[in-house]
């Protein structure tokens, strides 16, 4: 039975609460059926559910009020970012008040001779760097969609950068966090490095909003490269694609970025972008660094990339070149979806060892030409992590089944592999048997974290894993 299908019918919100909310948050506090789906559905194949009400948050002290009303009443709380997650994870599952940080775009400090800014957890990526580009400063994070700074942190995303810049838990330096019992906590200061007791801010990075509401968010930033160059190559098997990967990495190459989109996808992204590159597994590349640092790096991956049988290495220093290729890429999972009319995505997401790479890859290419659901392979191969995207009949038990079925065999191969179920979705509702399969008993640590700091389980509810 599946959480969904486990979750006990709610009783209507008491009316005291809804006037107590009404009259703190005025037409910010939202029942209507419109705002609750839009908050009650996921960019996957889950299934619909319904908050009790939305409301719009836009400072500490709201968030804190929401859960003191909340709280006693039993009524659960659900963080909700831009609702760009891939496992559920910001469904409510047991109804309840989903609480939308959205508005909630405060830069708050930017401490450009530090390298690290302060902002509220509705700021967008884009947004920020748009802040910071006139400084000269960017944050490198970029998981592809526009994401909430917040729910970025809460679910340790990571992305096309993470080869270079790290994810998320190395982004983040300090948190602002709204407790079950409705404290306001700073898990640290702005300092670099620290040994003051437990490591609060990596517990609340990938919580999920089981923990805490994030509500501000202290990051580290980067000065923007004298040069970025960007370049795409084409080759004729997918081994060869990885194996230029692999060689790049080990030869000390500090790649910015490295995707790799295999024949399928490719077919998908000219369809849906209206591009010509060849429909073969192709490997998008970024360099940062000096004019001349940049050249040699291009210069040695493109003699790799021809040895393992790429053909032209195409690269560019054109700022609207690079955005159009990287908005090509970061629309690879609709246009996966969309090979379809009407289809349903569901993506999935391993990451393994980068010796183990070509291997989990060709295994996992060779189910899916088995296979009757189509379905892509795209990744951060750089780090180890990619993912399966299927295109389903949302109408086809047969096909969601299938699908299953090729996840299943990917996740443990990748367990076999030493990786992990996830490398930057999280858990949500989507992998809870997998990480008691990966992790064993120390689920069972994270089951009494979270028991001791949310004993009455309110804070979004059923993600992670069962209590």
């Amino acid at each position: 039975m599946s959480v969904l299908e486990a979750a006990p019918p709610r009783p209507p919100l008491p009316v005291t609460v809804v006037d107590e909310l009404r009259a703190l948050f005025g037409s910010r506090l939202h029942l209507g059926q419109a705002m609750r789906h839009q908050h009650g559905c996921s960019e996957a194949h889950f299934e619909p559910r319904l908050p009790d009400a939305v409301i719009f948050a836009h400072s500490t002290d709201e968030v804190v009020a929401i859960v003191q009303i909340c709280v006693p009443a039993s009524i659960p709380i659900i963080p909700f970012g831009a609702g760009t997650s891939i496992e559920g994870n910001t469904l409510p599952v047991r109804g309840g008040i989903s609480v939308d940080l959205s508005e909630m775009t405060e830069i708050v400090e930017v401490n450009a001779d530090d390298l690290d800014c302060t902002v509220q957890a509705g700021v967008r990526r884009e947004q920020l760097n748009e802040h910071l580009r006139n400084m000269g400063l960017f944050f490198p994070i970029d998981p592809g969609a526009n994401a909430t700074i917040g729910g970025m942190a809460a679910t340790r995303a990571s992305g096309t950068n993470a080869v270079r810049y790290g994810t998320m838990r190395e982004a983040v330096l300090s948190l602002k966090v709204v407790t079950p019992d409705g404290r306001v906590i700073r898990t640290a200061r702005r300092a670099r490095k620290s040994a003051a007791g437990f490591d609060l801010t990596r517990l609340y990075v990938g919580s999920e909003g089981t923990l805490g509401i994030i509500t501000e968010v202290t990051l580290r930033l980067f000065g923007i490269p004298e040069a970025i160059s960007s370049a795409v190559c084409s080759f004729e098997t997918l081994a060869g694609a990885v194996d230029t990967v692999v060689q790049s990495i080990q030869l000390g190459i500090p790649l910015a970025r490295v995707e790799i989109l295999d024949d399928v996808q490719m077919k998908a992204v000219n369809a849906w972008s209206n591009l010509d590159y060849p429909e073969l597994t192709t490997l998008f590349f970024e360099f940062h660094g000096s004019p001349t640092y940049v050249k040699e790096q291009v210069e040695t991956v493109s003699e790799l990339a021809a040895a393992n049988g790429g053909g032209e290495f195409r690269w560019s220093n054109l700022p609207e070149e690079r955005s159009k290729l990287w908005k090509a890429r970061h629309e690879a999972y609709y246009a996966a979806v969309n090979m379809r009319p009407g289809a349903t995505g569901w993506a999935t997401d391993v990451c393994v060892p980068i010796s183990r790479l070509a291997e989990c890859i060709s295994e996992t290419k060779q189910d899916l030409q088995k296979a009757s659901v189509p379905a892509t392979i795209l990744g951060h191969v750089g780090d180890g992590n990619f993912h399966v995207v299927f295109s389903l009949d949302p109408h086809s038990p047969d096909e969601l089944a299938e699908a299953g079925a090729i996840n299943a065999r990917l996740v443990r191969r990748a367990l076999l592999m030493d990786g992990t179920c996830t490398g930057e979705h999280g858990i949500g509702l989507g992998k809870q048997d997998w990480l008691v399969e990966e992790l064993g008993d120390a689920v069972e640590i994270m089951r009494t974290l979270k028991r001791a700091l949310d004993p009455h389980d309110l804070f979004n509810p059923g993600k992670i894993f069962a209590l």
